[in-house]
């Protein structure tokens, strides 16, 4: 039994167990011990794989006695799990998955007991607590009937890892959960269940193990946090073949099945959750001076596009220019899956965050039933009393409200937007206002842009990890919107912009802005524009480009 002296004190070294990791699968050490290789990391070599008697595996996973009598050799996986520090023993999925349902199955019986008994249904953390004793039973008796089998215990060690792994399954994300869990990684991309990249800080794409053992496996698991989002009707299926959701820890994930030859799934990581923009400048993306002008820009309630492309930084410079709104404020967001968490950061009192909920893939007068998209938020948005609103990612017609916000409002509203370059910002805004309506003209948006825009701030990522560098992400642009210009586009004036005849790609100042009296009564100093170069030190260290001053 589980407290008798056989498992205290095992007869065998435990390395010789099945269930011992290898020695090659520790994780890789973190990105800030190995910070520059000359040219793409090489992938890791696959671990020896033990021989197994897959048939013999296979019937015990389906089987229930078989967890009365395991003889499943556990896979030779890779932990990336920051709790076992990358030393985690190896699990056998098809064990855990078993352990999984025999639980889930135990778990809705209680459910449903305790439910009957109050009258209603237990919060997520009682039903946690209740899974995790659950779980802890089960891997006990399991455990104890591989040492009955083999003479041979399980360590505490291995029966942990179990026990996580079955957690994973039935609260998280299985066996993506460990790559979750890697601050390091900012992207994971999945391209069927046995093909998965993960990209970590200033390193490129690197092949991992696969998450599930089949599509359908995959599939499921994508169904199960789907089920857990808990932010409205999201489901995969093939009546709803995309699915977008929020993970925990800030994670924005995307998956596509049914349209697709096989699932496909792209993580995101915000690694900058809650920084200032004085934090930014010593992240690097903008200095000292720039820093300044944004902040007083927000205290003189100037409207901002924050601009560029996907995974630049745009969601972390937008929280930390928020930081700057004094905290007394009453500001609503509106985000298709919550990414800046102004809500729960601290600093601000006020905060309304508003989600945008998918429909049920009924369609009802050409929409999906139960369907709230973020232009269909903004109108109640502007009953609440708020002073400024923040729209995490424009996309598509919500450009029109979100700009008629920015119109008749105090002022100091914010959003992002997807462009490729600063000077492709008021075409792109043009192409979503088409989106909102036939009555919509290239004139009477490029009007709407002019009137509601103050500034736009275009960030950039310079990648050179494939030529053994790092990942630079910076602001390299900073427009001023002054009106309608003679060509009836709005008209626009560099007020930060890059010097590369210095070999300087990031912002730096250029010409003074016409609302700099508005920025010098929110307390900026003009006298920090007189710098060519900024507050930087020294041009941006790039291993192609770039140069001295």
């Amino acid at each position: 039994m589980r407290g008798s002296p056989l498992h205290q004190h095992p007869s065998a070294d435990p390395a010789a167990l099945p269930w011992a990791a290898p020695a090659s699968a520790a994780a890789p050490a973190p990105a800030a011990q190995q910070p520059y290789r000359p040219g793409p990391v090489a992938p890791q070599p696959a671990a020896p794989q033990p021989v197994v008697n897959q048939q013999a595996v296979n019937q015990q996973a389906v089987s229930p006695s078989a967890v009365g009598r395991p003889e499943a050799v556990p896979s030779q996986l890779p932990s990336l799990d920051l709790r076992g520090a990358g030393t985690r023993p190896a699990v056998d999925p098809q064990v855990a998955r078993e352990l999984k349902r025999q639980v889930a199955a135990e778990l809705h019986q209680q459910i449903a007991r305790l439910t009957t008994a109050s009258g209603s249904e237990p919060d997520r953390a009682t039903r946690r607590q209740r899974g995790r004793a659950l779980i802890e039973e089960a891997v006990a008796r399991w455990s104890d009937a591989y040492a009955q089998t083999h003479g041979i215990p399980p360590t505490r060690d291995q029966d942990r890892a179990l026990s996580e792994a079955v957690f994973d399954l039935l609260f998280r994300a299985g066996r993506l959960q460990p790559y979750l869990d890697d601050p390091e990684i900012e992207n994971i991309l999945i391209n069927g269940c046995d093909d998965v990249w993960v990209s970590k800080v200033h390193q490129p794409l690197r092949q991992v193990p696969p998450v599930a053992d089949s599509d359908a496996e995959l599939v499921e698991l994508l169904q199960d946090l789907a089920r857990q989002h808990g932010g409205g009707e999201r489901s995969l299926s093939t009546a709803s073949p995309t699915l977008a959701l929020r993970l925990e820890g800030g994670m924005r994930l995307q998956a596509l099945t049914e349209v697709t030859p096989r699932p496909y799934v792209a993580i995101r990581r915000h690694r900058v959750a809650s920084a200032t923009l004085p934090e930014m400048v010593e992240l690097g993306t903008l200095d000292a001076t720039l820093a300044a002008f944004l902040a007083s820009a927000i205290r003189a309630r100037k409207n901002v596009m924050i601009t560029g492309t996907q995974g630049v930084g745009k969601t972390s410079l937008l929280r930390a220019m928020a930081a700057e709104i004094p905290p007394d404020e009453r500001i609503g967001t509106l985000e298709s899956e919550f990414e800046l968490w102004l809500h729960t950061l601290g600093h601000l009192r006020q905060v309304v965050p508003m989600e945008a909920r998918e429909g049920n893939g009924e369609r009802v007068d050409g929409r999906l039933a139960g369907e709230l998209t973020l232009g269909d938020l903004i109108p109640a948005a502007l009953r609440m009393t708020l002073s400024r609103i923040i729209v995490g990612e424009v996309r598509s017609g919500e450009v029109v409200p979100m700009l008629r916000v920015m119109t008749n409002g105090e002022g100091g509203s914010m959003c992002t937007l997807h462009a490729r370059g600063p000077h492709m910002v008021v075409d792109r805004i043009a192409e979503l206002c088409l989106e909102y309506g036939s009555h919509m003209t290239d004139a009477l948006a490029y009007r709407l842009t002019a009137n509601a825009l103050d500034l736009i701030v275009h960030v950039t990522m310079v990648d050179e990890t494939a030529v053994g560098g790092r990942r630079h992400r910076f602001v390299s642009h900073v427009l001023e919107v002054t009106g309608l210009g003679e060509s009836g586009r709005p008209a626009l004036n560099t007020v930060f912009g890059p010097r590369p005849e210095y070999g300087e790609p990031r912002a730096v100042p250029h010409t003074p802005p016409q609302c700099l009296d508005d920025l010098r009564r929110a307390g900026f100093d003009a006298s920090l524009l007189g710098s060519r170069y900024g507050s930087w030190a020294a041009p941006l260290q790039l291993r192609i480009g770039g140069g001295p001053r």
